[in-house]
């Protein structure tokens, strides 16, 4: 295993934040990139790092690798920096206010001018010059602030991998992940060996998140040039939502990280038996179908259903206490649906996304993710 430095622009003299990535096997085959807690205080993925880099380990002193595997451990220093008041604030910059898995740079346009000429019939000769063009593309782009190196060098390390998971986790919640529609049926196969309830589809959801920007470019190209090349979906790229916050267990941890390499294993990357394809225990829902249950008064937040529980239109999921007129505000489900995922605060203010819950149908329009 070979461990590269990458250095951020230095923010202020005497101070220099540095990611770290992890390199196993050998280029040429297939390539697999892995990063943990892009939102630094989503701490979940780190501890899934820490034992995939355990089995990684092990599986290269084996020299059972075929492929090549790269892991970032920790993929936000600047927001593992960020406390203030004994709260670690790791979602959004503190300089900007931005969040730190939105605005990766759209590279479609560059890497289209560059490749036309040289495209053809042959779906593998064109993946190898698009992927070409668009590292040089990544590594191309201005960064003139910490936040955008970090977000070039997590660019540029990812941008030419046949698979991307990026680790994340909801408040509370059940195993779910996100990805483009144009990437699910080969998803599928991650979601039964993740065991995932529920995976999330749109197209383009709004503000270029980090999975996004590495899938999209393939069905852009696609779109732009028609039937006249051969341009597969060549790249897999998938936000993984371990749970919730609190889920931070070796248990959870070391059966999220072996369900991880049986599903490298069963895309050819690790050698040797390859494990039986699990039965699936979800499926896929649109994105814009997944609905925000909002506070509509302010007070005291007290759910009546449990995460991971099938409801209905019409059912209700929480009250809202006001501690001064003891006035209660039900909250209710506006589909049927998986009520996947809620918020672990217990005071809600007036307009506050307390939980969600997937329904079956597209009916939101614009942007689709949270803030």
């Amino acid at each position: 295993m070979a461990i590269q430095t990458h250095r951020l622009i230095s923010p202020a003299p005497g101070t220099q934040r540095e990611l770290i990535s992890l390199h196993y096997g050998q280029t040429g085959g297939q390539k697999a990139y892995i990063q943990a807690s892009l939102h630094a205080d989503e701490l979940p993925g780190m501890l899934v790092a820490y034992h995939l880099r355990k089995k990684l380990d092990a599986l290269q002193a084996a020299g059972r690798i075929s492929g090549e595997v790269i892991l970032v451990p920790m993929a936000n220093p600047i927001g593992l920096s960020q406390h203030l008041l004994y709260m670690h604030m790791g979602r959004f910059e503190t300089q900007t206010g931005e969040n730190f898995n939105r605005h990766y740079p759209e590279q479609t346009e560059a890497v289209a001018a560059a490749v036309e000429a040289e495209l053809n019939g042959d779906a593998a000769h064109n993946v190898k010059v698009i992927r070409r063009e668009l590292k040089k593309a990544v590594d191309a782009s201005p960064a003139h602030t910490e936040l955008q190196s970090q977000r070039r060098i997590l660019m540029s390390l990812s941008c030419d991998a046949d698979i991307v998971l990026d680790l994340h986790c909801d408040a509370q919640a059940v195993m779910h992940l996100y990805t483009e529609t144009p990437c699910w049926p080969e998803c599928d196969a991650l979601a039964r060996f993740l065991r995932s309830r529920v995976t999330l589809l749109a197209q383009d959801s709004g503000d270029n998140p980090f999975d996004e920007a590495c899938s999209q470019i393939w069905w852009k190209l696609k779109a732009k040039f028609g039937e006249r090349f051969a341009i597969p979906q060549a790249c897999l790229s998938v936000t993984v939502e371990l749970r919730g916050a609190v889920d931070v267990t070796h248990t959870l941890a070391e059966q999220d990280a072996q369900h991880i390499i049986d599903f490298l294993a069963h895309r050819g990357l690790i050698s040797g038996d390859s494990p039986a394809l699990p039965e699936a225990v979800g499926d896929a829902r649109p994105l814009a179908g997944s609905m925000p249950i909002k506070a509509t008064t302010t007070g005291v937040l007290s759910f009546l259903r449990e995460v991971g529980e099938t409801v209905q239109a019409g059912d209700v999921l929480a009250h809202v206490i006001c501690p001064i007129s003891a006035t209660v505000t039900e909250l209710k489900s506006p589909v049927d649906g998986l009520f996947f995922a809620r918020d672990f605060l217990r005071f809600a203010t007036a307009g506050m996304n307390v939980a969600k819950v997937a329904g079956k149908e597209a009916t939101r329009t614009g942007k689709l993710l949270s803030a």
